[in-house]
């Protein structure tokens, strides 16, 4: 039975939401930790990443790789009580988003891996469900993308401008970014190339393709 895990990449620098949190004289705060509304209850943009991660089908393991600001972040996470979150830590801590997904995914035994940056909590299990999906029933999940589309749906021509969340087979993915210290769209270009099928999921709802950089982006999703 082939098996699924996710990576939640947690581990950046939060550079462009502290920028916008002193130019607006607001206390800093990481955006990881900022507080969210959700179907009735108090949660944190990381904590609803994760739920939304873990009510995944067929999900059997989590990790959460951490770096900068692990102390701030790190106490949400002990918020969730579930046996399939595991904590890996980037060192040293300042590297390419690459390198704490690689870290993720050579800490996990899956055959495939949905791939998730913290940031991302408007991404529903509907669509994270969709994307797993599409990778299982392919013609050759072993070389084959999917993920939440930017422009168009359904098989790709192009890989530009992708990124997280996608699925992906894990020890394919490791192949491709285990040398690596970048950022993921070039790396997906490149995977593109070498004649992988790429498949765009479509949004249940266009906040989904939204990313929380900004403080105006977090605002947005309110």
């Amino acid at each position: 039975m082939l098996t699924v895990s996710a990576v939640i990449t947690a581990a950046g620098k939060n550079s462009r939401m502290r920028r916008d949190q002193e130019e607006l004289n607001i206390p800093l705060q990481n955006k990881l930790t900022l507080p969210l509304n959700s179907k009735g209850y108090s949660s944190t943009v990381i904590e609803t990443t994760i739920n939304n991660v873990l009510n995944t089908d067929n999900i059997d393991e989590c990790i959460v790789v951490f770096g900068h600001y692990s102390e701030e972040i790190l106490p949400f996470i002990h918020n969730i009580q579930d046996d399939r979150i595991r904590i890996v830590k980037n060192d040293p801590v300042d590297v390419g988003l690459s390198v704490s997904l690689l870290n993720g995914l050579q800490n996990l035994s899956s055959d495939f891996a949905l791939c998730v940056t913290g940031d991302q909590p408007t991404v529903s299990t509907k669509t994270f469900n969709n994307i797993i999906q599409t990778l299982l029933n392919s013609k050759n999940p072993k070389r084959t993308i999917s993920v939440l589309r930017r422009i168009e749906i359904g098989k790709l021509d192009t890989a530009e401008g992708l990124g997280m969340p996608f699925a992906a087979d894990r020890k394919e993915l490791i192949k491709y970014i285990k040398d690596k210290d970048d950022n993921l769209n070039p790396i997906l270009r490149e995977i593109f190339a070498d004649g992988f099928d790429f498949y765009g999921i479509e949004e249940d709802n266009p906040s989904e393709l939204i990313n929380i950089n900004h403080y105006s982006e977090y605002e947005s999703i309110l």
